[in-house]
């Protein structure tokens, strides 16, 4: 049995809530004011929320502020209840602190039932949504941090294996060529692990408003310098310098030449991963109006609608079809560090031409 929590101080209505929504199989409690309602809340977390908007003490706007404030209450949905002219700026004031949805007084019992039915749906849907996104997520680590890990250490071991057991039998060519492999697949273990800290990391960031704007008050100039340290460093990496296309402008952004350089290294990753040797990569950046903008542009495999809206953490598309490398982290994390900064990252693709990101920070 669903239950639903009704705020308002007129027992009238309280009683009449009651006995339509008992009706249809619901649990009412009730509350004559916000502040019981809060206690209400954490004690039985509702389905439903209903809140008058004018009560004495705490109002109704005060009481959403407060709910989305505390991780038990946060997602519980809430219709307010105003008897007040339905105007623009109180509906834009109810949503900007939270609200779901309003309920005009004096309402007919089709009315109440219509607004909780549709509430109770739509956060239904929600919920629904981030259970599937998060078993995708729950498969997805399942399947490539095994994979991810166990690949370059494999290499490490059996290298190193051999040089302990045949060293006295090789040349000199050989243990340097072995030391090479061991380098490379220590260095790509070294990159996944620092990616998979780094994602941790930036997600408690995220959630911490202080340290967003903390960040946001760095500044660095002369990022066209990293662009094109960064951006040379991953052709040579992936043997194609002579593919990499440069058009540079003097630029500065609000954020630290760090974290710009991990953006630039995850988004320049992906570009030359997923496109083949003698295709250009092309690399700009230029400012306007108060922006720094970066694009990258490949004419690689490109990607879907879908795959695009389903980027994320530990997600590979198309793992089956072609054999590649990473943990799916890299863009992400470029993504998530830009919002953090008050940036945007968006992505033009087209399957079997390419793809053109577009990365904005403010200067």
């Amino acid at each position: 049995m669903k239950k639903v929590l009704v705020i308002d101080d007129e027992e009238a209505l309280r009683s009449v809530v009651r006995a339509v929504l008992g009706g249809e199989g619901f649990e009412v409690l009730e509350a004559e004011n916000a502040e019981t309602g809060l206690e209400l809340a954490r004690m039985h977390v509702p389905a439903l929320i209903l809140c008058d908007v004018n009560m004495h003490g705490m109002d109704g706007y005060a009481f959403v502020e407060q709910l989305r404030q505390e991780a038990l209450t946060a997602a519980i949905p809430v219709i307010l209840m105003t008897g007040m002219m339905r105007d623009y700026s109180n509906v834009r004031h109810g949503m900007g602190v939270g609200a779901d949805d309003y309920l005009l007084k004096p309402f007919s019992v089709d009315d109440l039932l219509a607004a909780v039915r549709m509430r109770l749906l739509k956060h239904q849907t929600i919920v629904q949504h981030a259970e599937s996104k998060l078993s995708e997520l729950r498969a997805s680590i399942a399947l490539s941090l095994p994979h991810e890990l166990r690949t370059p250490l494999v290499g490490i071991l059996g290298f190193a294996d051999l040089l302990k057991v045949y060293y006295e039998t090789m040349d000199r060519k050989e243990i340097g060529a072995m030391a090479v492999d061991i380098h490379t697949s220590a260095t790509r273990l070294h990159s996944l692990i620092e990616n998979f800290l780094i994602f941790a990391q930036i997600e408690l960031m995220g959630a911490d408003e202080s340290r967003c704007k903390e960040l946001r008050q760095a500044h660095t100039q002369g990022l066209q310098t990293f662009v094109k340290l960064v951006s040379r460093r991953k052709a040579e990496e992936y043997s194609r310098p002579n593919d990499l296309v440069l058009d540079l402008n003097d630029v500065s952004a609000a954020i630290s030449a760090e974290y710009f350089e991990k953006i630039m290294s995850g988004l320049l990753d992906n570009a030359f991963k997923f496109s083949e040797a003698g295709t250009p990569v092309r690399v700009g950046c230029s400012s306007d109006n108060g922006w720094l903008t970066v694009t990258i542009a490949d004419r690689g495999r490109g990607m879907a609608p879908e795959q695009i809206s389903n980027i994320g953490g530990y997600i590979q598309f198309e793992r089956k079809m072609y054999e590649q490398q990473g943990s799916g982290l890299g863009l992400i994390i470029s993504k998530r560090l830009l919002e953090i900064h008050g940036g945007t990252l968006t992505i033009e693709s087209q399957l079997g031409t390419g793809t053109t990101v577009t990365a904005k920070l403010p200067q």
